[in-house]
Parts: structure tokens; sequence; C-alpha cells
């Protein structure tokens, strides 16, 4: 055992924060807290660390074990540079190397009576070097720089010059080399993109030590934890397994409860009846035994009734009118900035009913395109085309929608004037925010509290098509769960950017990589894009990448340029008989449907030779439906 937290309790003024909270950390274990915004998760590191003292409760580290600590907006201050601080952290190792060189340049002059002790010092240095892994130091720190998603030329760049979340990244490569024998990472994916939490993941796996993280980030636990340490109602309770396997088993133990409070309830129900019919007899012999049950009943434990969080957090998405089947076309869509290019040649289309998730690095311009299609920003060129009846709704990541100076209730009230003042509060209320709450002035608001106007604004809105820019940020799993199921049950068409990949899992229909400045089209959730990922990047770019050199070589920029139009006039014949296969499809499941109808009714029924015909029909529109989807698949992926 490498920690341990013995009943641990702490206030704030007269909030209970952690109650009695008792869990252990086994050497090389991999475990997460989880747990609502304001549970006390980050609070639990902070005393584990010793920047908090406990009000009761006891914290034990194993002797001569180290802890390396990372909090959630953590930065350097440091005129160094990004390379010099991570390198830093390896300092006895510098130190090390340093003496070794010294020794070497002494070495030949060195008296032959000192020569033996000397070189005996030097063997041990260098050993302690090797252990120390001081052959490698400076390639791992380079490595864990890349990993983490700064490139060589970031290398050179000071603090100064850095984003707060750069910032924070170049706190945790600082963290990871100087490899404690515990680490405490508290929201560690924050501003790292796909690719690095991918790394992070993997580095983390392979971690030669014990790690406890803070994370909201589902997939990543289920990848790293095989413990859960759950912070709920003030409690603590842990849970063996990934986070998967915490949510099933949290759900199956908080049924349990509701099973022992309800049958509890319906005892004390029981027994409240007879004492009752027992005194109503008026007997000496019937008021003794209702007073003997009633001393039984005031003995037992009554257990109190589960809360869930957030039970009362009510989003509803439903548009108010149905847009057509084709929602969205982008053509050719490019945008560059200062003049570096982050996309060209951009095409997708957009149907109704889908749920489509944007992903790529950090960088590569997804935002940019939401805010085009938004008409926030202009496009260098291409087309947006929008489709019939489309009606849109936007949530932004920074929630630039919303205005600083007013209150809660102005927000909705300016934008929904037919709302009465009740209507108005019920919204409100419904995302937790109620009594005084509503004259809160947005700007004086969390992360978390703008993420939940921005929704509530959302379900009014009553798009058929909503744009969502990091939906999850600033949400809690909770808030995340109660999202994904209304977007899952939601009728109309979602376009998102995400980097949350179990959010994206649980609710995309089909995802567009943004890679190399092109997209590329994966039909199912995140685990078949990684599934088909490399072998879709090659097959839809290195080609590409090769006509396009071999072109520029032969016969120079016209050349290219009457390339780039076969491959556009080619591209749009394969998605104008992709919507023709799409529109049959439609039609023949409509057919089959009241074929199957007619069929399941009692009057046709009796009828053999009725129900042989539209049998013979129904085997001909499935084998002519088996056709169209092998055709559409061969499309998709054309």
């Amino acid at each position: 055992m490498i920690l341990s937290c013995q009943n641990i309790t702490k206030t704030f003024g007269t909030d209970v924060i952690i109650q009695n909270a008792s869990f252990h950390i086994e050497e090389y274990e991999k475990a997460a807290i989880v747990g609502i915004n304001g549970a006390g998760k980050s609070t639990l590191l902070k005393i584990i660390v010793g920047e908090l003292e406990p009000d009761e409760g006891v914290v034990a580290v194993s002797k001569e074990k180290t802890i390396g600590y990372l909090a959630q907006n953590e930065v350097i201050d440091s005129a160094r540079t990004i390379y010099e601080e991570v390198l830093s952290a390896k300092q006895h190792v510098i130190d090390m190397e340093l003496e070794i060189r010294r020794m070497e340049n002494r070495m030949d002059s060195v008296p032959a009576s000192e020569l033996e002790a000397f070189m005996e010092k030097y063997e041990r240095l260098i050993h302690q070097f090797e252990l120390a892994d001081g052959y490698t130091y400076r390639s791992e720190v380079t490595g864990v720089l890349n990993g983490l998603g700064f490139s060589e030329a970031d290398f050179s760049k000071t603090q100064a010059e850095l984003s707060g979340g750069q910032k924070t990244r170049a706190a945790l490569c600082r963290l990871l080399v100087t490899k404690p024998d515990l680490l405490l990472l508290d929201e560690p994916t924050n501003h790292l993109d796909m690719e690095s939490i991918q790394w992070l993941e993997n580095y983390l796996l392979n971690y030669k030590g014990a790690v406890l993280i803070v994370s909201h980030d589902r997939y990543f636990m289920d990848k790293i934890v095989s413990k859960v340490v759950d912070v709920s109602h003030h409690k603590v309770n842990s849970y063996t397994g990934n986070y998967t396997a915490y949510a099933k088993k949290k759900a199956q133990v908080r049924a349990a409860e509701l099973r022992a409070y309800y049958n509890q309830q319906q005892e004390i129900k029981h027994q409240e009846e007879v004492i009752a019919k027992l005194k109503s007899f008026n007997r000496e012999k019937s008021i003794k035994r209702a007073e003997s049950r009633e001393k039984m009943l005031d003995k037992i434990k009554r257990l109190d009734k589960p809360v869930d969080e957030f039970t009362d957090l009510n989003l509803h998405l439903a548009p108010c009118i149905t847009s057509g089947k084709d929602v969205m076309q982008v053509e050719c869509l490019a945008k560059s900035f200062d003049g570096r290019q982050l996309f060209a040649q951009v095409d997708f289309s957009i149907f109704r009913g889908e749920r489509v998730a944007l992903i790529g690095n950090n960088g590569t311009g997804k935002t940019t395109i939401l805010k085009i299609i938004n008409n926030m920003l202009p496009a260098d060129a291409g087309e947006i085309t929008l489709g019939t009846n489309v009606q849109i709704g936007y949530y932004d990541q920074e929630h630039q929608v919303l205005h600083s100076e007013k209150t809660l209730f102005e927000e909705i009230s300016d934008d929904y004037p037919q709302l009465t003042n009740t209507q108005i509060r019920n919204v409100l209320a419904a995302f937790l925010f109620t009594n005084d709450d509503v004259f809160k002035r947005i700007g004086d608001l969390s992360g978390g509290e703008r993420g939940r106007v921005s929704l509530a604004k959302l379900m009014l809105s009553e798009a058929n098509f909503l744009i969502l820019d990091e939906p999850t940020n600033h949400l809690d799993i909770t808030s995340k769960e109660i999202l994904e199921n209304a977007l899952v049950h939601y009728e109309g068409t979602v376009l998102f950017v995400s980097h949350d990949r179990y959010f994206i899992n649980q609710t995309a229909t089909r995802i567009l990589d943004l890679h190399e400045q092109q997209v590329l089209n994966y039909i199912g959730n995140y685990d078949y894009y990684l599934e088909k990922r490399d072998v879709q990047r090659s097959a839809q770019l290195l080609p590409k990448a090769a006509s396009q050199a071999d072109t520029d070589t032969a016969a120079g920029g016209k050349e290219d340029w009457k390339l780039k139009k076969i491959q556009q006039a080619a591209k749009r014949k394969i998605e104008n008989e992709l919507r023709k296969v799409e529109e049959r499809i439609e039609t023949l499941e409509t057919e089959k449907k009241e074929l199957e109808e007619e069929m399941a009714s009692p009057q046709v029924a009796i009828v053999s030779a009725k129900v042989m015909e539209l049998h013979t029909q129904l085997v001909q529109i499935e084998e002519e439906l088996e056709v169209l989807y092998e055709k559409w698949e061969e499309l998709t992926n054309a």
C-alpha cells in the first residue's frame, strides 16, 4: 500500500465537503476519483498532498515514497524556455553527468595511490547514472513534450509566450519526467487533443508507479483505471474495475438501496396500521400488544432514501418543424489565417436525423468550420448550402452568444419575450437555477453554470439542426449523461465538435475527421473510427498526395488545376449517386413497413393467396434492399 486515507473529514464554514472518507491506493495501482462538480474531489487531492489540513482523519504515505501533484490549471512561473523547464526536472541526472565528465577529465592526473578508490567512485556513479536512465533522459524529455502536443518549434518558447492551456501542459510534462512513486493528476486531459490524450493513456498504463486521477473523461478512465473512488453526498466509496464497471455497480447498489428503503417503508406502514388497529380495539391486551410493537418500531434503524445527483436537471430537445432530408452541403471550403492554411477543399454533407461528430487535433480548424457555418467568420473559398426548413441552434464553447452584463432572467426574457415570468423561472429551475440565482450576472457564473444557461437557450430555440462546439466542456459526468440522453432521443440533426471520446461514442452516428486539411468520412461511432482510421487515411490521403506530386512535376500548376476539377467532378458524381441510393432505400423501407403492417392485419391473414402475394413482394424488396445497402457502403467508402 502506497497511500491510505482514514476517516477524512473537511468542512468550509457550515458546509460539509467530505465526511469520514476512507480509501487506499496500492503500489502500481491506477485509480480515479469521480463525482459531480463541487463534490470535493480536488479538495481530497489537496488534503493528500498537504495543501489543506483535514478537520479529522489521517493521510498516510509509505516511507521514502515520492508524490507528484498537478492541479487543474497549474502553471510554471519561470523565464526559462519550455524545453529548459522540463529538462530541469532531470537536474540530478544532469549533475551526475557533469560529475562523470569532470572525473573522466581528471582520470589521467590521479595519483596511483588514489586511483583504485577513484575508479570505485567512478563506477558507482556510472551505475547510478544508468539506473537513472542517464543515457536517454534528453530523448525522454523530447518524447514527453512531443507526446503532449509540443512541436520542436515550441521548445524554444518561454512561459510568457504560452497560452494558459499550454502552460498547464508544460507543467504536466515536467511532472511526468520527474517520475514520482505516486502521481496525483487533477483533470489531466484538459487542454489536450485526442492524439495527446491517447499518448497520455499509453504513458500512464505503462507507468512504473501508482496513479490517482480526478477526471470527467470516461473513455480515458475506461482505458487506464482498475479502481474508482466515488465522492457523493460527502461520502466516499471504492469500486473495483474501470469506469464502465463502476457505473454498472453503482447503479446496482443504488437499486438495492432503493429496494431496501421501499421495503422498510412498506413494513413501517404495515406495522403502524397494525398498531392503530390494535389500539382501536381498546382492550388492555390489545393495547399492550400495540405498545410492544411500537417499541420494536422505535428500535428500527430508519434508512435514508437514496438521492441521485441532479435528479431535477431536465433537458428535452425537440425541433419545432421537420427539415428536408438534405440538411447541409459543404463544398470546396477553404480557410487560412496569417498565411497558414487551416483547411482546403473540404467537402461533406449532413442529412436529416444524423448525429455527426467533427474531430481532429487542436488547431486544425474544427471550431472555425462551425463559425463559418454560423456566419461568424467568412470563408476564403467554398460554398455552404442549407436545406429546406433548416433552423440552426448554436452552442458556443466560449459562450460568446451569452451577454456577460445581463442576469440569467434577462438573458432568457430578452431572447424569448413571449415567455411569462413564471415560465422563465421554470425553465431556469429545470437547469438548477432557483430563487435568487435567476438574478445572477452571466459574467459571475462558472464555466459549468454558463454551459447550463446555453443548454437552456438551446432547448428553448426548438431548432432542428443543432451545431455544438465542445458541449461537454465544464460539465460533470452526470450532466454529460443527461445531455447524451437528450441528443440520442432528439429527432432533429446534430453536428458537433468534441474531444470527449466517450460522449462521441455514445452519440455519434457518423464521424468527420479533419486531417491534413481535408475531411475523411467514417460511418459509425468512435470505436469504429479507431478501427478504420489508419486504413482510411492511407487510402484517401496518400494516393492524393502522390497524384498531386506527380502532376506538379509533369505539367505544373495548370495540370494540377485540371486534376482537381476532375477529382471534384468525380466526388460530386459519387455524392449524387449516394443521394439517389439513400432515397431509394428510404422508399423501399417505407414500402416494406406498409407490407408488413398489411400482412399483420386480421383481414389479410386469413386469405392465403393474398398473404403469398404480399410475401413475394416483401422478398423482392428485401433482396433489392440488400443490393442497395452494399452499394451504399461502397459509395460511402469511395
